[in-house]
């Protein structure tokens, strides 16, 4: 019942996330916040509304500022879409000059935590159950490491696993970020997906990589771990771990239903003969386990013949069985950590891999941040060195396979890999040169 005249008068002190907010309580609140006035006066706070005309024959410019016309030539809400443009074309360019400068051991932009403060970007997770209710899991815990970010969700509040079908990976970013304060989670905000799990039957469509007195911990591709409390079949936590390359376009170019898909290569036009292979590829290795790095390591000079084809893919071997010296030992007791409010743990022999495989010209070729557990073999070790018990890690998507290889030295009561060794697709490499392997 109140005048819309008050309404506008009240709205004028809004700032524009309030404004943007206050627009969804119902249509007619829609059109008094979309006013060209009210938008005008922010937009001048922030850009000043001018507009330039080009003279015939002349060098010289006239600017005129904008008036009357600037409120009653334009639709309703154009001011607005105008302050939302140049907000969001802003945070890109400051966004855009923090991942310029590459690390030239990883080829990976050198300041992504920064770049990602800048944009505001969070993730969330959204359970759907059954009934097509969502359950959104906000609350979440940052672990950065060289190439990725693991995060961890954990709540007393998770629905019942029986009733869940789906679980969605968003990133989520404020419409207008505010360098100023924390993004608020009530503001506008613009979600990109980023996977999509299936939890039905989760225990028997997912692998099991290992437990702890308290879990056990189940991992869907890509990149997600599910903890599952023994004794009541719930979950405990849910566990992402995202590799920084185009970890940004991911978290925020696609859309709430379709996520983002990656621009094909450009091929190096004078240096596409198959006949050579892969030559001067550079590897860079993280095995951590949350907050303890058990493996950090750069590996250059790899390379295959087109001989080396074998079964659709091309192998890469980084490290040697045969050739001790190479062999590296992982620092630390290797586990997966995990907490909650009230309880934490360590799940062994499980930890996340990160892999950036960089090509001759040190863009990335392929890139993944994945959990993976060593798996005990039953296969007598044939190093003398070690006579120990021999563990493997395996690791697979549409782009390729990593074995790794591990030993125990009982003395020492370390692990060493011995041997490792990556599995490159044709395809893969087929696309991503144009050639014909």
């Amino acid at each position: 019942s109140m005048p819309s005249e008050m309404l506008m008068k009240i709205f004028s002190y809004l700032d524009a996330v309030s404004l943007l907010c206050v627009g969804c309580v119902n249509r007619h609140f829609y059109h008094l916040a979309n006013d060209n006035g009210i938008w005008l006066k922010i937009y001048s706070s922030c850009f000043q509304p001018k507009r330039t005309i080009w003279k015939m024959k002349s060098e010289q410019t006239e600017t005129v500022s904008l008036g009357y016309a600037a409120l009653h030539d334009r639709k309703p809400g154009y001011w607005k879409k105008e302050y939302i443009f140049k907000q969001i074309a802003a945070v890109k360019t400051r966004v855009m000059r923090l991942v310029k400068p590459v690390d030239p051991y990883t080829g990976l932009p050198c300041k992504n935590k920064e770049a990602m403060k800048a944009s505001g970007l969070s993730w969330i997770i959204v359970l759907k159950d059954k009934n097509g209710k969502e359950h959104v899991m906000e609350k979440a815990n940052l672990s950065f490491k060289d190439t990725s970010v693991t995060i961890l969700w954990y709540s007393t509040n998770w629905p019942c696993l029986d009733i869940l079908s789906t679980l969605k990976l968003f990133g989520v970013t404020p419409l207008l970020p505010d360098q100023s304060r924390a993004p608020s989670k009530n503001g506008p905000r613009r979600r990109s997906l980023i996977a999509e799990y299936h939890l039905a039957n989760l225990t028997e469509s997912s692998t099991a990589v290992g437990a702890d007195k308290l879990v056990q911990v189940f991992s869907l591709n890509p990149g997600l771990l599910v903890g599952l409390w023994k004794e009541k079949n719930e979950i405990a936590f849910v566990m992402a771990s995202l590799h920084y390359h185009q970890l940004l376009e991911r978290s925020t170019l696609g859309s709430a239903t379709v996520q983002y898909v990656l621009p094909p290569n450009k091929p190096v036009l004078d240096d596409v003969d198959p006949e050579y292979g892969l030559h001067d590829y550079s590897l860079h290795l993280d095995m951590h386990g949350g907050s303890c790095t058990y493996l950090c390591g750069t590996f250059k000079s790899l390379s295959c013949r087109k001989g080396d084809v074998e079964n659709g893919y091309l192998r890469l071997i980084v490290v040697s069985l045969k050739d001790n010296t190479k062999h590296l030992p992982l620092i630390g007791t290797v586990g997966l950590s995990w907490e909650t409010d009230v309880f934490k743990g360590n799940v062994k022999d499980c930890y996340v891999m990160d892999v950036t495989l960089l090509d001759e010209t040190g863009k990335p070729f392929w890139c993944f941040s994945a959990p993976v557990y060593m798996e005990l073999s039953s296969r007598a070790s044939s190093v003398f060195d070690y006579m120990g018990h021999i563990y493997t890690t395996d690791y697979a998507d549409s782009e390729g396979k990593v074995c790794v290889e591990l030993e125990w030295l009982e003395e020492t009561k370390e692990y060493f890999i011995v041997n490792l060794v990556l599995y490159i697709s044709t395809k893969k490499v087929n696309n991503w040169y144009g050639t014909n392997y």
